[in-house]
C-alpha cells in the first residue's frame, strides 16, 4: 500500500530528529547555524546534511578556500549525510510511491510537490518542537529543504524559518527575505 503525505511527513519526522539529536550531542561545542534535508529531483527519501561554525572553519582551512565559498553548501559540509541509519529506513516509503519518471508529466509534478510538503512538514514539526533551538538561538539557524539544481529551495527556506534566521542567508546568497 502507497503511504500517503502524512505518513510520510511523519517517517521523515522521527527520523530527521532523530538524526539531528544524534548530530548535536555528538558535537556538544559546535554551534551550528545550517540544517537541512536534501533530496533529487527524482524525489528519493532525505539526507541531512548541517553546517556548523567550528565545521565550516576547518573544512575551508583543509580546502584551502574561503569559509563563504562553502557556506551554504551542503554538499561540501563534513555532516552531509549524517544520521543515515535513521534515513535510510524512511527511502522505502518514498520508493513506495512510484517512480516519478514512471508517470506523466502533470502527475510526476504533484508527486514531487507532494514529497517535498512532506519533508517540509517534517522540518516545521522540528522547529516547533524546539530542535533548532527557541528564541534568539533560533535565529541563529536557517533550515530547509533542499533540490540541488531545482527551483524552490528559496521559497520552502523563507517559509520554514523566521525572518531574523535569514538575515545573512540572504545577504549571503544574494536571496531576498521578503
Amino acid at each position: 500500500m502507497q503511504p500517503t503525505e502524512s505518513e510520510l511527513a511523519d517517517a521523515v519526522h522521527r527520523a530527521a530528529r532523530a538524526a539531528l539529536l544524534d548530530l548535536f550531542r555528538a558535537h556538544p561545542g559546535h554551534r551550528f547555524y545550517y540544517c537541512t534535508l536534501v533530496t533529487s529531483g527524482e524525489g528519493y527519501g532525505p539526507a541531512l546534511s548541517a553546517w556548523s561554525v567550528e565545521a565550516l572553519a576547518a573544512e575551508s582551512e583543509r580546502q584551502g578556500c574561503a569559509p563563504l565559498d562553502i557556506k551554504w553548501s551542503y554538499a561540501d559540509s563534513p555532516f552531509c549525510c549524517y544520521g543515515e541509519e535513521h534515513l535510510e529506513p524512511v527511502r522505502p516509503l518514498f520508493e513506495a510511491r512510484g517512480d516519478l519518471f514512471d508517470l506523466p508529466d502533470d502527475e510526476a509534478d504533484a508527486e514531487f510537490e507532494l514529497r517535498l510538503r512532506a519533508m517540509e512538514t517534517a522540518v516545521a514539526r522540528l522547529d516547533a518542537e524546539g530542535v533548532f533551538g527557541t528564541g534568539a538561538d533560533r535565529h541563529r539557524v536557517v533550515v530547509t529543504v533542499e533540490v540541488p539544481s531545482e527551483e524552490g529551495d528559496e521559497e520552502r527556506t523563507r517559509r520554514l524559518n523566521p525572518p531574523e534566521a535569514l538575515t545573512d542567508w540572504a545577504r549571503e546568497t544574494g536571496t531576498e527575505v521578503a
